[in-house]
């Protein structure tokens, strides 16, 4: 399995999927082609979760996500759930600013639905 890990522009985010159980996301998420910039993310995933490392850790650190991105963000966080289901320990680091409620908020609301138990980082 082959590390990805995408340069940030001023429209897509800095991404990190390396199997040996390091995943990141952060920056700005507005990209004009969801699908085409999400897809190859969401089918990384699903491959590794089949094959995780003992120890998957998952940091989000969003300043901005559209509504295309968020319903890929819930996809690939519903995948990243079932490698704890298989039995590998998981953590989800939430990372957002001082202030910035809606970011916090669209966390809590993947935590809530998704049964997830997400540690939220605020940094200033």
């Amino acid at each position: 399995m082959d590390r990805i890990e995408h340069v940030p522009t001023s429209k897509t985010p800095y991404v990190l999927l390396d199997p040996n159980g390091t995943i990141k996301f952060r920056g700005r998420s507005i990209p004009e082609d969801v699908t085409l910039f999400y897809d190859e993310i969401l089918d990384w995933v699903r491959i590794y979760s089949n094959a995780a490392s003992p120890v998957t850790e998952v940091d989000v650190e969003m300043e901005y996500l559209n509504s295309g991105t968020s319903k890929y963000m819930l996809k690939i966080l519903k995948v990243i759930k079932d490698i704890e289901l298989k039995g590998h320990e998981l953590k989800i680091n939430w990372i957002y600013e001082e202030g910035d409620d809606d970011i916090r908020e669209r966390g809590e609301y993947y935590a809530s639905i998704l049964d997830l138990n997400i540690n939220f980082i605020e940094i200033e």
